[in-house]
């Protein structure tokens, strides 16, 4: 295929300084919970950006000194030449490619609490850390801001002698000693330094000039900076503050990459923003400077990459979430294949790694963190090892992604739903408010399925044991192996994380489950929400019952609603919007019992109990795997054997319930492993330290 002549522009070459980006695709700096700690893992991930066409690919935030370090999450380091080799490897890894490496210098000031280094953290000014920690940060003196300078620029060194082309001056996500500076809200002080914006700025200034200084004869230089904190008149702002500050310094970087603060608002997921949303507070950038400039918004479409370029709001298109949901965005549209693209459905699953230091992942992408532990490629999958049929049954997350990897590798596949429509809780949870992007997870999973001559899909067929034994040996279908995703189903007796046993009284009131809710089951009167879920469905069914006009009340035993949450930076505009549409929150309480017209609560620290009056409950606790079909075919091993059947699996929730990225993961996983001959005991590579 040909790529379509709109998009020649997009793989224009871009000059930044002393080099040049082959096209004008920009990998931004992102956290990927491999860090220091997992190099290999790292440079192969990064690689693979490189590989997809990513002109520039860039690092996360590296931690330059040992008084700013973030542990326990695992992000880069470059404290001394000792950190040098493992950041080669992903440099060399990506100019293997063509691409060009950048790398993001960081200095979290009072943000970092140094529970590893143990070495009290500086800031303009002396506050307390950006935490609960009972720890305060001490205010820099001069000899410190020299320091500071000074670290910043054996740093850059580093970075070139590590072969980075691309060295960052990081001032945004108001988690950086730089963006304390600038804030009139943090920087108190009094002397140069403070005060005047142009003060604030100093420091700023000095650090372009000094990483110029040091490596800009062959590396570009870069600045990060959010132009929005949206903290009103103490913070900077687009139309104030954030505009001086880049008309100030408008010439002196090689590039600018402007975003908005903070990280919940840089990466704001799809339930509260739509693609391009940072546009109308970064437009007048590029009115203001020379120099290329790069932007995010969760960009997936083309056609709107086009649009900021050819209107002149950026120079190069830049990406985090839509890189680690498709490495290949890029080659997709050069080869005129963008139909192809695996669209980042803004769910931040990906954020999660980093806020829980593990490998990350990716709900649309499964091999996204996998791609040196296990050897698997977003793009590439290794061929059928027999001629066998598969029959997959349950046309969800987990069966539609197991059946295009087993396509993929060239198996003959069957894939059976009972319902007319595909996608199973991803349709069913996708009409939900704010969830309509996590379509996508379903949609390119049918698209690509539907173009593969060796899968056949059967709508609205409900199997059942004796179904899967009897059509197994029939021409037409002829399958060996059978792999259930049958999905599960949420429990209506309240037993979760807190109630290992029913909750007493639950006949005496009219109870509903999410599944009833998604089913159109109306709900009557006053409804008390019970989550002991504590990710996104118990605010999200909030919010819905509350716009159909009922009176709702959620009750949690966790500190606050949809808790797992802060791993993927929606808690505060979750609790926030949930106040705002009049939704009664009580936290860290149990429901215990249920009655007539009311239920019971109890706290969770004294187990004093209140009462509370309603007309409905919705429980929203945990779900049960609906593998019924998976036990009646294991108990019938003589009649599978007779039938052919050779082998017999669960896959996704039907194996065991978690979040859709566990599922997705789950039916790829199986797919790739299926007929494999790997028999390690640990079956993904380990970095080990050596000793």
């Amino acid at each position: 295929m040909k790529r379509d002549p709109r998009y020649d522009i997009l793989f224009e070459p871009v000059k930044i300084g002393p080099v040049t980006a082959k096209n004008r695709f920009f990998q931004v700096p992102h956290c990927n919970g491999m860090g220091y700690l997992r190099p290999r893992s790292l440079a192969a991930m990064r690689e693979m950006k490189a590989e997809g066409g990513w002109a520039v690919v860039c690092t996360e935030e590296v931690y330059i000194h040992s008084s700013s370090e973030c542990d326990s999450m695992v992000e880069g380091r470059l404290w001394d030449d000792g950190d040098i080799p493992a950041l080669a490897l992903m440099t060399e890894a990506v100019h293997k490619h063509g691409s060009l490496a950048g790398i993001e210098l960081q200095h979290a000031g009072y943000c970092s609490t140094n529970n590893f280094s143990r070495i009290p953290p500086i800031s303009p000014s002396t506050m307390s850390v950006d935490s609960y920690a009972p720890v305060q940060s001490h205010a820099m003196n001069k000899s410190d801001i020299r320091d500071f300078r000074k670290w910043h620029r054996r740093a850059a060194l580093r970075a070139k002698q590590a072969g980075f082309d691309l060295i960052y001056v990081y001032a945004a996500h108001s988690g950086t000693l730089l963006s304390h500076f600038l804030s009139r809200r943090i920087n108190k002080r009094t002397d140069e330094y403070g005060g005047s914006l142009e003060n604030r700025v100093r420091l700023f200034r000095e650090l372009i000039e000094d990483t110029k200084d040091a490596v800009g004869d062959s590396c570009a230089v870069a600045v990060r900076f959010a132009v929005e904190e949206f903290l009103g008149p103490q913070g900077i702002t687009a139309d104030n503050e954030g505009r001086d500050i880049v008309e100030m310094l408008a010439e002196l970087p090689d590039l600018w990459d402007v975003n908005i603060s903070d990280w919940s608002m840089d990466s704001a997921t799809s339930r509260f923003e739509l693609e391009g949303y940072q546009e109308p507070y970064i437009s007048f950038v590029k009115s203001l400077t020379s120099k290329p400039v790069v932007g995010v918004g969760r960009y997936t479409s083309p056609d709107s990459m086009l649009s900021l370029i050819q209107r002149g709001v950026m120079d190069m298109i830049g990406a985090a979430r839509p890189s680690i949901a498709d490495p290949f965005l890029p080659k997709k549209i050069e080869e005129g294949r963008e139909d192809e693209i695996r669209e980042c459905i803004g769910c931040n699953i990906c954020v999660s790694g980093d806020k829980l230091s593990v490998p990350i992942r990716c709900t649309q992408n499964p091999t996204m963190g996998e791609e040196w532990r296990r050897g698997w490629h977003p793009e590439q999958i290794e061929a059928k090892k027999s001629d066998d049929g598969v029959l997959i049954v349950g046309g969800g997350p987990s069966g539609l992604e197991c059946a295009l990897a087993l396509g993929q590798r060239g198996y003959r596949v069957i894939l059976a739903e009972a319902s007319a429509e595909l996608g199973g809780r991803v349709s069913r949870e996708s009409r939900l408010p704010g969830l309509a992007e996590w379509g996508r997870v379903r949609d390119y999973r049918v698209l690509m399925l539907e173009r593969l001559a060796n899968i056949s899909i059967y709508r609205e067929n409900p199997l059942s044991a004796a179904d899967i034994i009897e059509f197994s040996a029939e021409d037409q279908f002829n399958y060996s192996h059978v792999l259930l995703a049958t999905g599960a189903r949420w429990r209506k007796n309240g037993m979760g994380r807190v109630h290992r046993e029913p909750i007493p009284g639950l006949e005496k009131i009219p109870v509903f489950t999410p599944d009833d809710i998604m089913d159109g089951v109306l709900v009557p009167g006053k409804v008390v929400i019970f989550d002991d879920d504590h990710y996104y469905l118990g605010g999200v069914f909030a919010e819905k019952l509350r716009a159909e006009g009922h009176e709702v009340i959620l009750v949690t035993p966790a500190p606050d609603v949809s808790t797992w949450t802060h791993n993927t930076l929606e808690q505060k505009k979750i609790q926030k919007k949930l106040i705002e549409i009049g939704v009664e929150i009580i936290t860290q309480t149990e429901l215990s019992a249920a009655a007539t017209g009311k239920v019971e609560l109890s706290c969770v620290f004294t187990a004093r109990k209140t009462e509370k009056l309603c007309d409905s409950l919705l429980l929203i606790t945990e779900r049960t795997p609906n593998n019924e079909l998976f036990q009646a075919l294991d108990a019938d091993q003589g009649s599978m054997s007779r039938a052919g059947i050779k082998s017999l699996k669960c896959i996704g929730d039907s194996f065991a319930p978690g979040t859709i990225a566990v599922a997705v993961y789950s039916g790829h996983l199986a797919a790739r492993e299926f007929q494999s001959e790997r028999q390690e005991e640990v079956p993904f590579m380990r970095e080990r330290i050596q000793l």
